[in-house]
């Protein structure tokens, strides 16, 4: 779409803020306006999205947590213009020079982070036989992938010949198996450290925390943009999509990735319950898993390179995150010792 189109087809959606733009930038689903006022983000979403967010973001602010992209309202209240397809909402634009090394950059995103986590903590009652009934399903749920990876080992090294897929997939089994055991060992931890607890604490989640949705004005301060996946949560459901899209890497010694969650925890530090989920969770070969399934159960639909390459890739996020989560207990259990040491 040119400049003029595009111009021409948010018009009438900036008139709703008393906006008259003379120039707009197409940035995907953000639109940089020049407008009579100022300079300003468009940012355009699925209407399937809501704008539930937005009472997330009112709530921060009136908690006192302002490091957040402030979204304005129309001249008649409204936070979000539905125009044809989309939804819209206006924000102002932040220039986000770099001005700081990557460090110092991660640094600032995880304190925000702690410190909208801090202000929003609240303590939620839930009911034992939830609890419990969580727990049973999900070991449920780890035994059938526990038979599943068996049965398919069993019947790989059953045959003269594997397939690449196969073979590859044997030399992994071990260390597959190997996570799933300790993810499931930390989740039954979990368990027995809060059967009889019936609270628990949960925060303002952002959703989709990156580097890419921390922004910078022109006096250096970080704000968070995109919120629109908020909600209450847990805290470390923050944590676990960052590592995630972190560490789907060639393998390697991420020790930046354990610094930046002990930067986090020296201003929000997680409980005993937490970590010990937050590793069961992070520890997890759930994409692995799905990606053996996928072969076994669609052999109609296999690319012996493709699905070797999957697995490949798979495995070297296993073996990062392993890297990450080993890291993270093994510091655990020095502090505990150091605690329990006479003096």
């Amino acid at each position: 779409m040119s400049g003029e189109n595009r111009l021409a087809v948010l018009a009438p959606i900036l008139r709703n803020y008393q906006l008259e733009p003379y120039f707009v930038e197409d940035y995907g689903n953000v639109q940089k306006v020049y407008a009579n006022k100022g300079t300003f983000a468009l940012k355009k979403i699925p209407p399937s999205n809501g704008t539930d967010f937005i009472r997330h973001v009112h709530s921060l602010y009136q908690m006192g947590f302002n490091r957040i992209v402030p979204i304005y309202p129309t001249i008649d209240g409204r936070y979000a213009v539905l125009d044809q397809a989309y939804l819209y909402y206006l924000m102002p634009w932040l220039p986000n020079d770099e001005r700081e090394q990557r460090e110092k950059r991660h640094q600032q995103l995880f304190r925000e982070l702690a410190r909208m986590h801090t202000l929003s903590a609240k303590e939620i009652t839930i009911k034992k036989e939830e609890r419990t009934e969580h727990y049973e399903k999900t070991l449920q749920q780890f035994e059938k992938n526990k038979e599943f990876l068996d049965g398919f080992t069993e019947e790989c090294e059953k045959k003269v010949y594997m397939s690449p897929f196969e073979l590859l997939y044997c030399l992994y089994s071990n260390e597959i198996s190997q996570a799933l055991k300790f993810s499931k060992s930390k989740f039954e931890e979990w368990y027995e450290m809060t059967k009889e607890n019936e609270k628990a604490r949960m925060v303002i989640n952002h959703g989709k925390i990156s580097i890419e949705h921390f922004l910078y004005d022109d006096r250096g301060y970080g704000y968070f943009a995109n919120f629109e996946k908020a909600g209450y949560g847990s805290p470390f459901h923050d944590l676990l999509p960052f590592l995630s899209r972190t560490l789907k890497t060639r393998p390697q010694r991420n020790e930046e990735c354990v610094e930046w969650i002990y930067y986090y925890y020296k201003y929000f530090p997680l409980r005993a319950d937490e970590k010990l989920l937050f590793y069961s969770y992070l520890a997890y070969p759930f994409s692995i898993i799905q990606t053996v399934e996928t072969y076994f159960r669609k052999p109609e639909k296999r690319n012996e390179l493709k699905a070797v390459q999957q697995l490949q890739r798979q495995y070297w996020y296993l073996k990062n995150t392993e890297y990450v989560t080993m890291k993270m207990v093994e510091f655990d259990n020095s502090q505990q010792t150091k605690e329990g040491a006479p003096e």
